[in-house]
């Protein structure tokens, strides 16, 4: 297993501060069990053309050779979750398909709870659990742009923008588990506490725009990344399309 070191457990661990809501001892209860952002977790035998699916992550992935992803950023308007009690994450990322060893992402949860929904910010590098980030909050329609930058392969920057209410996170971090840069992704994620997925959230719709990957020699849209969906128990959960003018698109379904 990876770990933080010293030093960045203890940075992180003093930015780590959640942010207050109506549900604030639901929601310190959840992350002391340990929210976290997993790799994919594919299921198996339902690979079609340029599609694949998955149990926890919906939307559009890369993989190409070490060394050529340093950044991704997307723009999504955030979502109302509604039905049943659950959760689903919205977040761009460097690895965690091909590159299982680390990612480094940051993204918004979106939570229902008892009919009352809330929304959380986290950054997070993994293996290590997602941080919350302090001085940013969220409202359904709120337009919201997520980057993430890897600096060198152990070291790199998350950055969340809500640009209605022009409220801006930034957290640097550092991890020995190091990134491969082989995957970008823009993803709505089923994600885990403790030791397994939470409920999931119909989250209605996610689409994201001015999305892009930074490479070597420029950067990338999602036009060419392979579509991914949810699938649990044999049932679809979400339907991903990439549209011609490179956004994506996914719906629970």
């Amino acid at each position: 297993m990876y770990t933080f070191t010293l030093l960045a457990n203890l940075l992180l661990a003093s930015a780590a501060l959640a942010r207050p809501s109506s549900r604030l001892g639901e929601r310190l209860a959840r992350r002391s069990e340990g929210r976290q952002s997993q790799p994919v977790l594919k299921v198996d035998g339902t690979n079609v053309s340029n599609e694949q699916y998955s149990e926890n992550w919906a939307g559009a992935v890369y993989a190409s050779g070490d060394g050529t992803y340093t950044a991704v950023t997307g723009t999504f308007t955030v979502p109302t979750p509604s039905g049943s009690d659950g959760a689903a994450s919205a977040w761009v990322g460097i690895d965690g398909d091909t590159c299982s060893n680390a990612i480094l992402q940051t993204g918004v949860d979106f939570t229902i709870s008892g009919g009352d929904v809330s929304y959380d910010a986290w950054y997070e590098w993994y293996p290590a659990a997602s941080y919350d980030f302090s001085g940013i909050s969220f409202s359904a329609g709120d337009v919201v742009k997520l980057t993430v930058t890897a600096s060198s392969t152990t070291s790199g920057t998350a950055v969340i923008e809500n640009t209605t209410s022009g409220q801006t996170v930034t957290q640097d971090i550092t991890s020995s588990s190091a990134l491969c840069e082989e995957n970008a992704e823009w993803i709505v994620e089923d994600f885990e506490e403790g030791s397994s997925l939470v409920p999931f959230a119909d989250f209605g719709t996610v689409t994201w725009t001015s999305a892009s990957a930074t490479t070597g020699s420029g950067s990338v849209t999602p036009s060419g990344a392979t579509v991914m969906d949810i699938q649990q128990n044999g049932q679809t959960l979400t339907q991903t399309t990439i549209n011609s003018d490179g956004s994506v698109t996914t719906k629970y379904v």
